[in-house]
């Protein structure tokens, strides 16, 4: 008589790699949602650092930080992508989760063209150009 033991052992090995980056994220989820951003304790944006500009990412960590708070308005006032990068974040790491675990990777990225990526791309870019435009103040982080 054969035992699926085998079989389970080797499917959550698979499931190693993302299940541990999945427990990074939530810490560093946790983290975020416990630290205020810009006290110290956080990574500043580089580009904002060098130049003093706000790239597109801008305010992400500190919408992050307020969408865990409970302030979705607060989290959209500092960056407009913030529901778009958390539910792309879950997405992927549930695509990959289930990739490895079931080989039933989420299909939806494939099924949408070259031109919807590339349009999303560019409105992230406009967006970055925009917040440093004067009288656009709003967009800024």
């Amino acid at each position: 008589m054969q035992t699926l033991e085998p079989v389970a052992t080797a499917r959550w090995s698979r499931a190693s790699a993302p299940l541990v980056t999945g427990a990074a994220i939530g810490a560093a989820a946790i983290y975020v949602g416990l630290v205020t951003p810009g006290d110290g304790r956080t990574i500043p944006c580089p580009f904002h650092a060098a130049t003093g500009l706000w790239c597109p990412g801008c305010g992400l960590t500190r919408g992050v930080h307020a969408l865990l708070r409970g302030h979705l308005g607060a989290a959209l006032g500092y960056n407009v992508f913030v529901p778009l990068v958390v539910v792309g974040v879950a997405v992927a790491w549930w695509s990959w989760l289930s990739g490895r675990v079931w080989s039933r990777p989420v299909r939806w990225p494939s099924q949408v063209s070259s031109r919807w990526w590339y349009g999303l791309f560019g409105v992230f870019i406009a967006y970055g150009v925009l917040r440093n435009l004067p009288g656009l103040g709003a967009l800024a982080p």
